[in-house]
């Protein structure tokens, strides 16, 4: 037909006029037709939609796709319609120009579902830029430091999973748990979940955690089979992670994949787009070990937001932590992560408390936001009700997650949820709760642990200024420290851990730096110190 009868029919004609059917390429409709899915405004969802099936319903009987996505509008950040005569319009080639094509379209994708209205903010792609490509890129640049100076091309006999250390088993764990949340997320037309998901791996699991409490391993020591284990780790990592967010991210993850497989040959693909989706390995998913792990993270984070509440810096040794275990299996569970949490908030001991202890006690009160609006009237009796807990009830309530109280004559169900529940601090002490974990920060500093907190901070300042010389990571020193009262005890104590750390051949105290070269740096409580660094 010559004549244009109707757009949207010319449109819902699109699956067969596309082979020229029925005039030839029969075959190619039958291996086409219906469509996996379709995608399209939600404002077309009376046209385009419609005709689609109204057509293939008269001449197939069937369906004309099997999914839709129906995509929800571009709105301006405080939510209104754009338009030229508003002035709020986005110009999205400027986008692009700032920020780059993938942090544009990771931010359209994972800010909110498809068919839901977006409501756009230019600050928002700079912070997905920033938190999410920029964290990838960073861990990317500390493997490929390290992976070159120690020559790593994955070229050796890949270490057995069972012999890889504990904190490689989890991340690996980790990923193979992200690789089938994300199948399912893509397989269920879930995008913004599946972006989600890879962004929380990279920056909670992979970055914040795992490189972090392995960067010794990766730059300290020989070419041992645990640092080979952790370069196998960290670009099987990396090179997942490319293959999992190619969809969303295609240049970048092509740069990273192409990157990673240039040096090690591991892939005959010439892109991350003609490689395979990874497929995950469940018998190398341990949940008990995913568990403990993220015990871990949550409780590190709690005793860190004491130091922060407190003022202690992190790179001041502290005694010990105390935390209340309700069974023998959390505290098992607790015991095999304990020197990853100590190393993290550096303490040196945990003590274990059973709940019945008596040493930490908590107080109760009604949520009276939660249970004002179911009780009305009776609020005041629940409310004292709940005030009553002895200690053994709270801990009963935070172990089962729910008690019984009796209310004129009625069994009323109350969760942790109706609750607020606090742990009052003791002398010497400071205490939290997260949900239902408490911890308690021994906060008293002895002599012995100022010392070692000074020999951090010297290390640290060092390490800066090596950083500011552009010296390479390998490159030995001399140090010369000026003379102060409130440090000579703590370079006594730890010299060789100061010498070690930073490389240094000799640390020297003396009243002046050569040539007057040091640079003043302030340490703790205003102590102010001049250090000399020079290159051996």
């Amino acid at each position: 037909e010559t004549d244009l009868i109707d757009v949207w029919f010319d449109s819902g004609s699109m699956p067969y006029a596309q082979f020229h059917y029925p005039f030839e390429k029969k075959e190619e409709l039958d291996s086409f037709f219906p469509a996996d899915f379709i995608a399209e405004g939600v404002d077309q969802t009376r046209g385009w939609f419609y005709t689609l099936h109204a057509i293939a319903t008269l001449c197939f009987d069937s369906v004309a796709f099997k999914t839709v996505v129906s995509n929800g509008l571009v709105l301006d950040k405080t939510g209104e319609k754009m338009s030229k005569k508003k002035g709020n319009t986005v110009d999205p080639f400027d986008v692009i120009r700032q920020f780059g094509p993938d942090p544009t379209r990771w931010y359209l994708i994972t800010n909110s579902q498809p068919w839901d209205n977006l409501k756009f903010d230019m600050e928002g792609v700079g912070e997905v830029l920033r938190k999410f490509f920029g964290t990838l890129y960073n861990t990317y640049a500390f493997f490929a430091l390290y992976g070159n100076i120690d020559g790593f091309g994955y070229k050796e006999e890949e270490i057995p999973f069972s012999q890889r250390p504990e904190i490689d088993r989890w991340i690996l764990s980790e990923l193979n748990t992200l690789i089938l949340k994300t199948d399912d997320f893509y397989n269920d037309y879930e995008p913004t979940k599946a972006g989600r998901a890879i962004q929380d791996f990279v920056n909670d699991f992979l970055s914040n955690w795992y490189v972090r409490l392995c960067r010794r391993r990766f730059w300290k020591g020989s070419y041992s089979e645990d640092k080979i284990s952790a370069f196998q780790t960290l670009y099987t990592c990396l090179e997942t992670i490319a293959r999992l967010a190619a969809p969303i991210a295609p240049f970048f993850m092509d740069r990273l994949f192409l990157d990673l497989n240039q040096v090690s040959g591991k892939r005959t693909f010439d892109s991350v787009h003609l490689a395979g989706f990874p497929e995950a390995d469940s018998s190398r998913i341990d949940k008990d070990l995913e568990e403990r792990m993220e015990l871990a993270q949550k409780y590190a984070s709690m005793v860190l937001s004491l130091r922060k509440k407190t003022n202690l810096r992190v790179r001041q040794p502290l005694a010990s932590i105390m935390i209340p275990v309700p069974d023998e299996r959390f505290q098992q569970q607790l015991k095999a992560v304990e020197n990853l949490i100590t190393a993290e908030v550096n303490v040196k001991t945990v003590k274990y408390l059973l709940h019945d202890s008596g040493i930490l006690i908590k107080k109760i009160k009604a949520n009276f936001k939660e249970l004002g609006p179911r009780f009305g009237k009776l609020m005041k009796q629940v409310a004292a009700a709940i005030a009553a807990f002895n200690q053994h009830r709270i801990t009963e309530l935070e172990t089962s997650g729910k008690t019984i109280i009796e209310i004129e004559g009625q069994s009323v169900e109350i969760g942790l949820t109706d609750v607020e529940i606090v742990t009052e601090d003791i002398p010497g002490w400071v205490v939290t709760t997260l949900d239902n974990l408490t911890v308690a920060l021994d906060v008293t500093i002895t002599p012995e642990l100022r010392n070692e907190g000074i020999a951090r901070e010297l290390v640290n300042r060092i390490q800066n200024i090596r950083k500011n010389k552009n010296f390479e990571v390998t490159d030995k020193i001399t140090l010369q420290i000026q003379n102060h009262p409130e440090i000579i005890s703590a370079i006594d104590q730890f010299k060789l851990y100061i010498c070690s750390e930073t490389l240094a051949t000799s640390l020297h105290l003396v009243d002046e730096t050569s040539d007057n070269s040091g640079e003043a740096v302030e340490l703790v409580d205003d102590v102010t110190v001049n250090i000399s660094v020079s290159k051996e």
